[in-house]
């Protein structure tokens, strides 16, 4: 059979019925495109290469489980698994977001990290933890930008390639994260630092 000729679903229907080099075929199509969707996020060559890996990795799990959805289009459902791969790549590193509040003030410009006490890093560690909580309970569009932003450093231009959105939507929904992020914290504030908000 001569899978170059074929369309991605045919080759994924190829695939999925035992022929192994019509997955061949659609690495051979796509990687590139999803190798750069992930770099535009993690800004690492080693670490994008390997997230390609577990992208397809993903891609072969999900189709031979019979959970591949023919609604949609090959390559923008592997480059969604992608992008989430390289999303969750942050989550799994739990770096210390340094978020500027819609006033322009830091979250974190009132504690000092230099000659800090145990009390005060297992504070900020605590109130790390718990801003990543609140993060994780953003609607889904806004919690993405605001990883992509402050986690991944992505410019609103990368942010709006990557998401498919215009700069003025992707701007839209980190204003609107910031200020949905800053209620959560003003109603949790038995949860983390007071010093947060000294002024």
């Amino acid at each position: 059979m001569n899978t170059v000729q074929l369309n991605d679903s045919a080759l994924v229907t190829s695939y999925i019925a035992g022929n192994e080099s019509a997955f061949e075929e659609l690495v051979t199509r796509h990687k590139s495109k999803v190798y750069t969707t992930i770099l535009l996020i993690v800004k690492d060559t080693y670490t994008a290469e390997d997230l390609l890996q577990e992208t397809f990795v993903k891609a072969i799990h999900t189709m031979k489980s019979g959970r591949y959805n023919e609604e949609g289009k090959f390559s923008s459902w592997i480059c969604r698994i992608a992008h989430n791969l390289a999303i969750d790549y942050f989550r799994r590193e739990k770096r210390s977001p340094m978020i500027t509040l819609e006033d322009g003030s830091n979250v974190f410009n009132t504690l000092s990290f230099s000659e800090e006490s145990v009390e005060s890093v297992r504070i900020k560690e605590e109130t790390h933890a718990r801003l990543r909580e609140l993060i994780q309970q953003l609607p889904a569009a806004q919690k993405e930008v605001l990883i992509m932003r402050h986690y991944a450093d992505m410019s609103f231009q990368e942010i709006a390639e990557a998401t498919g959105v215009s700069i003025n939507t992707a701007l839209g929904r980190m204003r609107y994260a910031l200020i949905n992020l800053r209620k959560k914290m003003s109603n949790d504030k038995a949860a983390y630092d007071q010093n947060l908000y000294a002024t």
